[in-house]
This record gives C-alpha cells, structure tokens and sequence, in this order.
C-alpha cells in the first residue's frame, strides 16, 4: 500500500521533481547490496554533487519514499537508466512512481487538473490549488494542520513538481502540457498495475490514469498500440478482457522494454 492512501506531507517544499538527481543515484546502485548500504556509500560519495551535507540528508529520505520502499520498482529503474531506457519514457515513470507515493500529488493531478483537462481549460490558477488544498488540510487530511505560508509554499512547490515532470509548463503563468506518454513507458506502467490489479476490465478504470488524463478510452487505444507493438497481449471480447505480459517480474519487463 503506497502513501497516496495516507496523509499530506509537506515534503514537497523540500524537493522537486529531482530528475537529474535520480537518474545519478540509480546509475550509481548497486543491486547486490542493500538499500541502507547503497544510501551510505551514495551519501559518502556524495555523488549528487551537492555543496551541503544537510542538503543531501533532506533528498534522501525523498528517493527511499518514492523509488525504494518497492524492491520491484528499484530492480526495474535500475535497470532502465543502466540499459539506457528513453529519457522521455523514463521522466514519465519516475512522474508515476511519485504521485503514486505522494498522496497530494496524486490528488492534485487527478482531481483538479484532470478535471480543468476534461473541460478544455489549460491555465493554472495557483489561488484555486491553494485553496483546494487548504480546504483538504482543513478536511484532516494532513499530517499536521498547516498555516497558510506552508500551504502556499506547497502550493508552489507542487507546481514547480508538475512542470519539471513535463505535466504543466511554464516558468511563471503555468498552463497544463500537451498530454504525453510514450508507449513503452505506458507498458511499464500497464505491468505495474496489473500486479496491483489483476482484473483487465477494472484495470482500464484506475484513477491513476487520470496522471496522465486518460479516459478509459485512451487507456484502449494505448492497449491497442503497445499489443501492435508486441510489449503485451491485449484482447477485448464484451465484457471480457485479456492482458498479458511476456514475463512474470517487473525487473524481467524493464528489461524486456529497453530491447525494443
């Protein structure tokens, strides 16, 4: 179970997107050791480049949440930066991975802006996330109730999130970006959640889609082309759908998806 089914944290406002710094650290794992062990070594190298200890100390427990606490999803990342996966597919992942683990972003994506998306709208306003979000922390669903320069620090920190994941853009005036999301990195996702949901039929309503503004019809279409592309099996007959992948673990598709 991932902490997008648990509280609001204010981690955001310590760390972005962390793209650059992500791809590091998982070019720098070792799988043959442990997580703990890896995070020492990385600190001790300080491989990140950062010119404050305290600095890394912030950013570490932020890749542990996000990336870390699946083994599967470690294995897997690892191997798709180390085989040299697409850049743009990659982002997409890691954008994934850290809604699913960050209840908030979650939230924001799939309840406010996949709604302005559905309605045509692109600009942002920061006003209405910001109270959106003051509303929820008011609703409990925080870890703490926050004050308003927390939550307009957060506010900003979970937009600075989205455009550097390539969902919004904008240096200033943010407006949502054109939807992206190459096949192969739909692929990825597609296994991942079918460990997590085995039904084919319930697996195209999943509200993680809407990370990505799919509609169920979209989440077909996707299905359709990944299967032409021969990255799984697909087929829908009525009510009854069949999905399949050509191996069993996570690790074994990430491998699989840097082949093609």
């Amino acid at each position: 179970m991932t902490s997008r089914h648990g509280l609001y944290t204010s981690k955001i406002i310590k760390a972005g997107a962390l793209l650059a710094d992500t791809k590091s650290l998982l070019s720098h794992w070792d799988l043959d050791c442990s997580v703990r062990t890896n995070l020492q070594r990385i600190q001790r190298e300080n491989i990140f480049g950062k010119a404050s200890r305290s600095r890394v100390e912030d950013i570490l427990p932020i890749f542990r949440q996000r990336y870390l606490s699946e083994p599967e999803v470690m294995r897997a990342l690892v191997v798709l930066v180390k085989k040299g996966f697409s850049s743009a597919s990659l982002d997409r992942i890691l954008y994934f991975h850290t809604a699913r683990t960050d209840r908030l972003i979650f939230d924001v994506v799939t309840q406010v802006l996949s709604a302005m998306q559905a309605q045509g709208l692109v600009d942002i306003s920061v006003l209405k996330i910001q109270n959106t979000i003051a509303c929820w922390v008011r609703d409990g669903k925080a870890t703490t109730q926050w004050g308003d320069y927390t939550i307009h620090r957060v506010t900003r920190g979970i937009l600075s999130t989205l455009r550097d994941f390539g969902i919004l853009q904008g240096a200033v005036n943010k407006r949502l970006a054109p939807a992206y999301l190459p096949v192969q990195a739909f692929a990825y996702i597609a296994f991942y959640l079918r460990q997590h949901q085995p039904s084919g039929a319930k697996l195209l309503e999943l509200s993680d889609w809407k990370l990505f503004f799919l509609p169920r019809e979209g989440v077909e279409r996707f299905l359709l082309e990944a299967h032409q592309n021969n990255l799984l099996e697909y087929h829908a007959a009525g009510t009854v759908t069949r999905l399949t992948f050509p191996v069993n673990t996570l690790e074994e598709y990430a491998s699989v998806l840097t082949q093609r």
